[in-house]
């Protein structure tokens, strides 16, 4: 799936799939428990690692065309939070997925894509360490019960990717 092209003028642009919709997320609502798994440095060849568990719920808003989550875990003993907003446009039939934490106070660039085969690509020209590149995030959701999440920074324009953080989700039987 190669649903993203990019423009000399004008840049990133995301292609959805055929069969976008705005349940294309309906497998994420609900309580989780999540293994993650992220690399130390990114961008800088590091091969080390850090791994934690975090909570996460998630639920839907605007009569289903959109989602919020709630992310939370703790890192070094710290609490860590962050919230997450997913909106489906109908019309261009593109998800947007913004993102904020507890550390940087910001609302993220949206990250934009749709669903396709069970697997959704999701993309963002965005900075890090004040050099441009594309973040892409990856839901693999054929195993709804257990789907995977994975994101990915490329400084070369989508010529490699460097896949540096991954969430594997094991959904809650307990309410809480």
């Amino acid at each position: 799936m190669s649903n993203y092209r990019i423009h000399e003028a004008r840049g990133l642009e995301v292609i959805p799939s055929a069969t976008s919709s705005e349940h294309d997320f309906d497998f994420l609502i609900g309580d989780w428990t999540i293994r993650n798994k992220k690399l130390k440095e990114r961008l800088n060849k590091c091969t080390d690692w850090l791994e934690f568990e975090a909570n996460h719920s998630c639920q839907k808003i605007l009569k289903g065309y959109g989602n919020t989550e709630h992310f939370s875990t703790k890192f070094d003993g710290v609490p860590f939070e962050a919230l997450g907003l997913r909106l489906f446009n109908p019309k261009t039939r593109l998800w947007s997925i913004y993102w904020a934490d507890s550390i940087n106070v910001v609302l993220d660039v949206p990250q934009v894509g749709s669903f396709e085969n069970g697997v959704g690509r999701f993309y963002a020209d965005d900075l890090f360490q004040g050099k441009p590149i594309i973040v892409m995030f990856e839901f693999e959701k054929r195993n709804p019960e257990n789907p995977i999440w994975r994101q990915a920074f490329s400084p070369d324009k989508g010529e490699t990717w460097e896949w540096n953080w991954m969430m594997s989700f094991q959904r809650n039987t307990h309410r809480r």
